[in-house]
């Protein structure tokens, strides 16, 4: 048992941690793709292998500036509680999504790679949310 003053940190504050630290990690593997990293194979269902065409470079710098902003979100100690459930509420339902089209991709690498990522971003942002306010 831990001594009072050496209290175990709160799951939620972990989970903080860990889905700032993972969501950080998507934005910057799309800014990669954005900035015209060769890894197509791995994004975007696989279709375009190597670097991305313009279209889906754009898209990955937007899908980046948004995992960007959710990451800084998670971390955000300045964003009203009440709205930053929202937005981790919202983020989790969303992430589920991303979680079942990485599972139906037909790309084995984005299916093998960004299904995994994308189920614990789901429970790492509700676990994010904290307790409910009273």
């Amino acid at each position: 048992m831990l001594p009072a003053a050496v209290a175990a940190p709160r799951p939620e504050r972990s989970a903080v941690v860990a889905a700032t630290a993972l969501t950080g990690a998507v934005a910057a593997f799309q800014l990669a793709l954005a900035a015209g990293a060769p890894w197509g194979a791995a994004a975007w269902g696989g279709a375009q292998p190597g670097v991305l065409p313009r279209r889906l470079r754009a898209a990955s710098a937007a899908s980046a500036a948004g995992y960007g902003l959710l990451a800084a979100t998670t971390a955000s100690t300045l964003v009203p509680a009440r709205a930053r459930r929202r937005v981790l509420t919202a983020a989790s339902g969303l992430t589920a999504v991303g979680t079942l089209l990485n599972l139906a991709s037909p790309s084995l690498l984005e299916r093998l790679l960004w299904t995994p990522v994308a189920a614990a971003l789901t429970v790492l942002l509700a676990r994010s949310r904290g307790p409910r306010p009273r």
